[in-house]
């Protein structure tokens, strides 16, 4: 239907005949011409017709804006040369224009950003604006890079099940009913983790597969309930084999597709130090603010509540210095302990010190003033600046105090340009929670620990230290793995560890426990998130700008309506009853 694409023609094509297909972007109706901006997904080109011709120009007026349109005519320069785009110096003297497909009037026109609702309800019409035509396809050139690259090094793809076994240790499972099999189901993957680690007892040594994944969790701007990840496994490896590998293939993705230049290598920190300097197992390092430790420093103050978490060998009492931070008012350190708040902080102390070095804080009375200043020269307090501290259990002062450096961060423009990626390592193995009284799986319960004797991971549990690693780049986790258990007995001993007895990991697990059996090799792995590494390469805050037909964060497709009721008989087919709510 077309020889060449609106957005390719150039000054080479002068003096030639084409014909485009496109969609109206604009048009412009003059007493003496009509200019017509036909795009397609290469681009835009202007389109020409004189009043002098009649017929086609009471067809080119009468245009609706992303009507289906087909061009032929010639190509010549252009009087008013447009720089801004490709085929700015050309233009195309229409001879013939065939309507295709008339368009309605529109909810919303390419050029405009309507709410994200409208956006998502008409998503055809969404993806056909050239912002979303651009981040759509940085997705699709980094999914390009990253199969070539690993083509090139022998990895193999090799696809996993789709419809799998139910084994629920993290977010729910998607559930399927199984038509032949009458009150079971299937569940959709979260992850190819265990079949992955099964290629690598059958012998594939080095897998990927650009896998979809499926976790019924609630949603947030990086968080979908089907998502895409890269997913990669290495057999005989230690950590550092894995991490130098894909270390290499990301450096060489981000050089192909956005033109950048990664450190090399990556800079590493525990995940201990993380926590200590940021709050966050993901840190953002263009942010140049660190917490500081303080709890030697108020021991012994007259605050309770810093004597207290002090005291608690689970406790954490960390200071933030922002520099300039004085200029705040009342009301925005308010809004401050409020976001805090959301992140479970029961308050927020501060000390504020203004230019000409007066101190504002309801702390100050708790303290002798030698032991006061003492603490404001171990935060590095000057004039001018505001600290805010954090105390309570370690895990949510980390979090609530991590949550208000990213805010100051941003609130005083201290978030440096550029990338800044790293690796965290030596995650816990586990951690407590005190709701179900029992151990959980900090990365997975697949994650082999750092020791090797079983009796010591058992008498250190609290303590313990997994081969877990995380790939951060710019405050995000943009890829997790870890060293895998490839022992049967360490398997076995972690499950117990966690509170799965025998007759239930066999239940679950059971054929992942035979196949290690069978001469596991040591093997490990990791996954990267292809949705939020596209974000970051298309420079937008949310997944769902990046993936064609994303859901809404209540979970829906505003397009197609689903989910959806099903018919009684068609759920009578599947051996299924819906239940009322109580």
């Amino acid at each position: 239907m077309r020889t060449h694409y609106c957005g390719l023609i150039d000054e080479a094509l002068i003096g030639e005949t084409v014909t485009l297909c496109g969609w109206v972007n604009t048009n412009r109706v003059q007493s003496h011409v009509v200019f017509t901006d036909l795009r397609d997904h290469e681009g835009v080109a202007q389109v020409v017709v004189d009043s002098d011709m009649g017929a086609l120009f009471q067809v080119a007026s009468a245009l609706s804006v992303e009507s289906c349109v087909r061009v032929t005519g010639t190509v010549r320069a252009r009087q008013s040369v447009n720089d801004k785009i490709r085929t700015g110096r050309v233009e195309v003297l229409a001879a013939e224009i065939e309507v295709l497909n008339k368009a309605e009037p529109l909810p919303f026109h390419a050029h405009e950003n309507p709410g994200e609702e409208t956006r998502l309800k008409y998503r055809y019409l969404d993806l056909r604006r050239p912002e979303m035509q651009r981040m759509q396809r940085t997705r699709i050139r980094l999914v390009q890079a990253l199969r070539r690259w690993l083509d090139a090094r022998g990895f193999q793809d090799i696809e996993t099940p789709i419809l799998t076994k139910a084994t629920p240790e993290g977010a729910r499972d998607f559930l399927v009913p199984a038509r032949m099999h009458p009150g079971e189901f299937y569940a959709l993957p979260q992850s190819p983790q265990l079949f992955k680690q099964i290629l690598m007892v059958a012998g594939f040594d080095r897998y990927y597969q650009i896998a979809r994944c499926f976790r019924d969790e609630a949603l947030r701007a990086d968080r979908q309930l089907e998502f895409t990840q890269l997913d990669m496994e290495f057999a005989w490896v230690r950590e550092r084999d894995v991490q130098d590998a894909v270390e290499g293939m990301i450096r060489a993705v981000f050089k192909e597709v956005v033109d950048v230049d990664l450190a090399e290598p990556f800079p590493r920190m525990t995940w201990a130090e993380a926590m200590r300097r940021y709050g966050s197992d993901k840190p953002d390092l263009r942010i140049d603010l660190e917490l500081v430790d303080v709890a030697e420093q108020v021991a012994d103050s007259g605050f309770s509540v810093f004597a207290a978490a002090a005291a608690d060998a689970d406790g954490r009492v960390c200071a933030l210095r922002i520099p300039g931070g004085a200029s705040l008012s009342r009301k925005q350190i308010d809004e401050y302990a409020a976001h805090a708040a959301k992140f479970g902080a029961k308050g927020l102390a501060y000390v504020k010190i203004s230019e000409a070095g007066e101190v504002a804080s309801p702390i100050q009375k708790f303290f002798d003033e030698a032991r006061f200043a003492a603490l404001l020269r171990h935060v590095g307090a000057g004039n001018g600046d505001l600290v805010f501290f954090g105390a309570g259990k370690y895990a949510t002062v980390s979090d609530f105090m991590g949550a208000v450096r990213l805010k100051a961060g941003r609130d005083f423009g201290r978030v440096a340009e550029g990338w800044k990626p790293l690796w965290v390592t030596d995650f816990p193995m586990f951690e407590w929670d005190e709701e179900a009284q029992r151990y959980v799986a900090l990365h997975h319960p697949f994650t082999a620990p750092a020791v090797d004797d079983i009796d010591d991971l058992r008498a250190n549990a609290r303590s313990a230290v997994s081969r877990g690693y995380d790939m951060v780049l710019n405050g995000n986790e943009i890829g997790g793995g870890s060293i895998r258990i490839h022992r049967p007995e360490m398997q076995s001993a972690v499950f117990e560890l966690l509170g799965i007895g025998a007759e239930e990991a066999e239940a679950k697990f059971g054929f992942l426990l035979d196949a290690l059996k069978y001469g596991a090799p040591p093997h490990g792995g990791i996954a990267f998130g292809i949705d939020r590494i596209a974000a970051l390469m298309a420079g937008t805050d949310s997944i769902r700008d990046v993936i064609a037909f994303p859901k809404t964060t209540s979970a829906q497709c505003l397009m197609t309506g689903a989910p959806s009721p099903i018919a009684d008989a068609q759920l009578a087919e599947v051996h299924v009853a819906v239940r009322a709510r109580d």
